[in-house]
Formats: structure tokens, sequence, C-alpha cells
């Protein structure tokens, strides 16, 4: 059994990095280990298209909370975030003010990173601005799809040409906390790409969800 190797996510996948259940019949991607918790977000979430806003918002956001930290780390504080930032409504995080950052900077539950947490603020704000050129975010973020042709030339499984260029692209528009390794992991996540090992048990079902998924 390799070592896996880690993304700004902490989730990334090869053939050897594999790991049998204590059932012995279900073999999964190593990174979840045998946490329960873990092991239920990768086989339910990690890598099922998502195609709404607000939802795409939210993965975005908490992959710029991740960075630096573990990804173990914001799953257990997700529910938390959620009350925090009102389920990552984007109108309504965009709204945010002063006494909300002296709120949740004071919010115990959360990852109390005062630049991260203007990062959210900001980045709904540009976010708007995206709804307004392009109809949606979800529009906008999924044309940055890598095709398969790309995909499998490339090795680098911490970020590729499509995360590069997509971190440019936001970062240009004024984001924040979006580097290329923290937007690769977040099209991870969103199902722009299917990184669950081809041994993993969930391999074929994303496979599946990503064929049916109908772009925005």
């Amino acid at each position: 059994m390799g070592k896996a190797r880690l993304s700004n996510h902490g989730v990334s996948c090869d053939m050897e990095d594999l790991v049998a259940h204590e059932d012995g019949e279900i073999v999964r991607c190593l990174w979840p280990g045998m946490d329960e918790f873990y092991m239920e977000y990768h086989d339910t979430e990690w890598g099922v298209p998502i195609g709404d806003d607000d939802g795409l918002f939210e993965r975005i956001c908490l992959e710029g909370f991740q960075s630096g930290l573990s990804w173990i780390t914001v799953l257990r504080k997700r529910k938390n975030f959620r009350h925090a930032f009102e389920n990552f409504h984007i109108e309504t995080v965009a709204r945010l003010g002063d006494k909300d950052l002296k709120r949740l900077m004071n919010d115990e539950g959360i990852i109390r990173h005062k630049g991260k947490i203007q990062a959210t603020i900001n980045n709904a704000q540009r976010a708007i601005e995206i709804i307004d050129e392009k109809g949606s975010l979800a529009s906008y973020l999924w044309s940055w799809e890598p095709d398969q042709e790309t995909r499998g030339h490339e090795t680098n499984r911490s970020l590729s040409a499509a995360s590069v260029a997509l971190s440019k692209d936001l970062k240009t528009r004024g984001w924040s906390w979006v580097g290329p390794t923290t937007v690769y992991s977040f099209m991870q996540a969103v199902g722009m790409v299917n990184d669950h090992s081809r041994s993993c048990h969930a391999w074929e079902k994303t496979e599946r969800l990503r064929t049916k998924f109908i772009r925005p």
C-alpha cells in the first residue's frame, strides 16, 4: 500500500493508495483512513458534481479556510461554518460588515483567521459580479473544467493547468485565498475532476454522476 500524495485538500489518490475496509470487501482511497466521518465524506460527497451557486461558493470558501490546515479540521467544523456564514448564501455573505467580522472572529466553532474571514466576504461580493456578468457563478466555474485529453497528460495531483488558469482569473477579478492548489482541491471536491483511484469503489459511481451531470 503506497503512501498517499497530499494535495492542498489533503486528498489525492494513486492506484496504490488504497485501503480495504474492515470487512475486506470495500476498497477505497487511502486518505480517509478508518475514520467513519471521513469515510462517509469520501464515499458520498468527494467528487460528486455540484451545480448550484451557493453550494460551489461554500466549497471554494472552505477550501480557502483549509489552506495550511488539514481538511478533516474544516470538515468537522462545517456545520458551524454554515451557521456562521448563513449557509454561504452569496448575497447574504456579501452584505456582512464590521460587526459581523467581530462576531466571526469571536466564534470558536470556526477557524478564526481574520484574513480568511475577510476573504470570504470579499469573494461573495466578487461572486455577485461574476453572476451579473456570466448569469451564474456555476456557469463561470464549470467553464474551467478540464477535458479528458488534457487530464490524461498531467501528473501533478496537487494542481493542474486548469486550476492554475482559474486561480489566475479569480485573482484578476479580485478574489483572494484562491491559489492554484486550493482551486484544484475545489475542483476535486465538486466533481470537475474524478480523482478517486480507478480501483476505489467510489470511482465508478462518481464517474456515472459526472456523465449524467448537466453542466450549467
